[in-house]
């Protein structure tokens, strides 16, 4: 699907960039409420988005040389703020902010074969109750909820159970009633998926032991000298006392990863490694994490959003839309769905992304709106470890932002999808090519990274304001220029839009079929203009191929 690149090219090369567009489109205001399964989420890897405080690049005397990209960079959670503050992810449609893991990393690194390594990725946890100070600060965690729930953008976390971070000089190992340090998984059955460590050096969480555990030593020796002891234990002895839970290691983690829910006020998480435990284990977790949230809703009724439950979303590596309901281990099946996930990663969209519309569209439509009513899909056209993203050489940047963001589901923009930051870094090796720092100087300086960016905007801000976009049924409405209507209603609330999509520039008639009633005042978001519906169609002037029809 090249059609929508090469016209926009031309469009550049006659100097008619959108950058240069004097006509500016205004943001309609939002008709219906926030719905996770319409969500346009933004995932950043936490040190590689901005560095908004050079004075916490190096803790924990982490200076040894490392592989291209395989250390700190100096992304915070500061320099996140900053472009929040700057107006970049509501200039960008974002309606919810996900970061890798924050909590404190192993304080060393460890040679994988691609050269010496840091936890910069975030999980190689080290200790789950603290943040690590290469991220920032529990202030700064305050103040970024505090100034996105502002701006109506939600933060999202990434929880780690599975395992702790590898063994170094100056990381011990969790004691063996909490971590196994072999077999290596084999990944060729539900068992070999899960009693096993991911890789060598990678201990793995026993999340399937029901069995009391004492705390790790090298933790408690290092909340004593932090000055905290007494409270951890004073908040572990309660949860357990509330739950009923045993004192296992899965409960303890569940605890430590709730307290950021209680005390920040957080809206959901991403989990990873979903597969690699027993499915329980996010049952339990959605449990504990849905009081957390009924106790953060209780002790602040002002900062409370709305009365959207916790939302969580699996990392079910492999998982496809296709597979419906299921994982399928090969000797196993799983409903992820009906063990604590409301959502899962779909892995195959940056793959079926490859289909023209239609067949892409109608194929998610008819799985989301019967197999996997009332849950969703989160689609990425890139990510942080897949190494067959939809656009490896960012040829197609337009065409992955109209196919990600007009796709049923979440849409999940991974950083720098919507400036065509580069995924091929030479010198790297493996997933750290995926991984560059953020370009935002590229940004500023060329006119085509920012035609890029501000077809996301649009298309971003559509999403955002139309939860018909990614929550609602599709229905084709004509072939020639193909156009599509969305229509969500959801008890009182209701929602409605066309898009017609490779339309020719000028004078073009778009069909709106029984989507609206006759002379009903349209406003196309992506141009800014104006029609009358005549007849079931609309008659527009403008020089994109896209239309993107709202009620005014």
């Amino acid at each position: 699907m090249k059609k929508i690149l090469i016209p926009f090219a031309l469009l550049l090369l006659s100097g008619l960039t959108f950058a240069q567009n004097k006509t500016k489109t205004k943001i309609a205001p939002t008709k219906t409420p926030f719905v996770w399964e319409n969500a346009n989420v933004y995932f950043i890897v936490t040190d590689r988005f901005k560095n908004g405080d050079p004075k916490n690049d190096h803790q924990f005397n982490r200076n040894q040389p490392t592989g291209k990209l395989r250390g700190f960079e100096g992304g915070d959670i500061r320099g996140i703020i900053q472009k929040l503050d700057e107006g970049y992810f509501t200039k960008l449609g974002i309606t919810v902010i996900w970061m890798t893991p924050i909590v404190e990393q192993i304080h060393s690194g460890v040679d994988e074969g691609t050269g010496y390594t840091y936890g910069f990725h975030g999980y190689w946890t080290r200790d789950w109750t603290a943040l690590d100070p290469n991220f920032g600060t529990r202030n700064d965690l305050a103040e970024l909820v505090a100034k996105a729930h502002a701006r109506g953008i939600r933060i999202m976390l990434d929880a780690v159970i599975n395992h702790t971070g590898p063994v170094t000089a100056e990381d011990s190992v969790y004691p063996s009633d909490w971590v196994r340090t072999s077999p290596k998984c084999q990944y060729n059955s539900y068992d070999t998926n899960i009693n096993c460590t991911l890789v060598e050096n990678l201990p793995d969480v026993k999340t399937e032991s029901k069995a009391n555990v004492e705390l790790p030593p090298f933790l408690v020796e290092k909340w004593k000298k932090e000055g905290r002891y007494e409270q951890e234990i004073k908040e572990l002895d309660a949860f357990f006392k509330q739950t009923g839970y045993p004192r296992a290691p899965r409960y303890y983690i569940m605890k430590w990863l709730a307290d950021y829910i209680t005390d920040f006020g957080i809206d959901g998480y991403r989990v990873d490694t979903a597969k690699h435990t027993t499915e329980d284990v996010w049952a339990d977790f959605k449990q504990v994490c849905d009081q957390a949230f009924a106790t953060y809703k209780k002790n602040n009724p002002k900062k409370v959003l709305d009365n959207n439950p916790f939302f969580t979303v699996g990392e079910v590596y492999g998982y496809y839309i296709g597979g419906k309901q299921f994982y399928d281990y090969g000797d196993k099946k799983v409903n992820y769905f009906e063990n604590g996930f409301t959502g899962l990663i779909n892995f195959d969209f940056r793959n079926e992304a490859k289909m023209t519309y239609e067949p892409l569209f109608s194929k998610y439509n008819t799985i989301l709106q019967n197999d996997l009513k009332g849950h969703t899909v989160m689609n990425y056209v890139s990510s942080h470890d897949d190494g067959w993203p939809f656009d490896k050489k960012r040829e197609k940047a337009f065409e992955s932002g109209t196919k990600l963001l007009l796709a049923p589901g979440i849409s999940q923009v991974y950083y720098g999808d919507e400036t065509a930051r580069s995924l091929d870094i030479p010198g790297t090796q493996g997933d750290a090519t995926l991984r560059s720092m953020m370009n935002w100087n590229e940004l500023k300086n060329s006119t085509y990274r920012q035609a890029v960016l501000e077809h996301w905007q649009k298309l971003g801000n559509f999403r955002k304001n139309h939860p018909a976009v990614g929550a609602g049924v599709h229905q084709q409405i004509a072939a020639t220029p193909y156009t599509f209507s969305r229509i969500y209603q959801n008890g009182a609330n209701s929602d409605a839009v066309v898009i017609a999509l490779d339309v020719l520039t000028g004078e073009k008639t778009i069909e709106t079929g029984q989507t609206f009633p006759e002379g009903t005042i349209l406003r196309d978001a992506y141009s800014g203009k104006t029609a009358t519906v005549m007849k079931g169609k609309v008659s527009l002037n403008t020089d994109y191929l896209i239309v993107l029809l709202e009620k005014k």
